[in-house]
């Protein structure tokens, strides 16, 4: 005897009940409406990352250079180093200060 198209959908029927697969599915759809890049666009944002990771990497060692500098000459006994800390914790505070009163 024949199978006729109710009987496939009726032997496959365990597949659209599971949850795996209505997982796949939800997924599926929810990709076909994401807007991706061209590849112009990849390039561009590409190029902005490794340039804003650079600069980043590059801040962040010449301040780690420059607080070596300041804790060697703390450690040292070095007069200028000790002012020159005094000025920045001084700094610093006068400045969280000022930016707290900005955000109130």
């Amino acid at each position: 005897m024949a199978r006729t198209k109710t009987d496939k959908k009726a032997s496959f029927s365990w597949l659209t009940d599971n949850a795996v697969v209505q997982y796949l599915r939800d997924t599926r759809a929810e990709l076909r409406k994401v807007h991706w890049p061209t590849r112009q666009e990849a390039e561009n944002l590409t190029k902005i990352v490794l340039v804003v990771t650079v600069a980043m990497a590059l801040l962040m060692g010449f301040l780690d250079y420059l607080f070596s500098l300041g804790l060697r000459g703390l450690v040292a006994g070095d007069a200028v180093a000790i002012g020159a800390l005094i000025f920045l914790v001084v700094a610093g505070v006068l400045a969280a200060v000022i930016l707290n009163r900005q955000a109130v």
